[in-house]
């Protein structure tokens, strides 16, 4: 089993991999949806919209974001202006958008289960 450290305050939070993986689509989507951006801009926004509680590495990110692309739900272009470095800037498309709304569903249904099976927020579990 993989474990991701997710960081939340002055806590470090270790959780499955397996449970990470099947949320990070959806918050690389959510992000790209409301402007167009590059990988690393990418993670630093995922970072700040969720106080760090996500710090996504390259590691994880170019393999969610190769996914998205080959599945159409982003589109890959590269921006080159003169004096700066080149970047591979992703948008989402139509085929995402829709996407983005199945997976917010998903998770809102699955999330809202999980709390009513473990008890709600703030119940210390022994």
């Amino acid at each position: 089993m993989y474990l991701i450290t997710i960081y939340y305050g002055r806590h470090n939070m270790t959780i499955s991999k397996e449970l990470a993986k099947g949320s990070t689509g959806l918050l690389v989507l959510s992000v790209i949806a409301v402007k167009d951006m590059y990988g690393y801009l990418i993670t630093k926004e995922i970072g700040m919209l969720s106080n760090d509680v996500f710090k996504l590495k390259e590691g994880t990110l170019y393999p969610i974001l190769h996914s998205l692309e080959e599945e159409g739900y982003v589109e890959g272009y590269f921006d080159d202006p003169e004096g700066r470095r080149r970047r591979k800037y992703y948008k989402i498309t139509q085929k995402g958008v829709r996407e983005l709304e199945r997976r917010r569903e998903e998770w809102m249904t699955y999330s809202s289960a999980v709390r009513s099976v473990i008890g709600g927020t703030g119940v210390a579990l022994a």
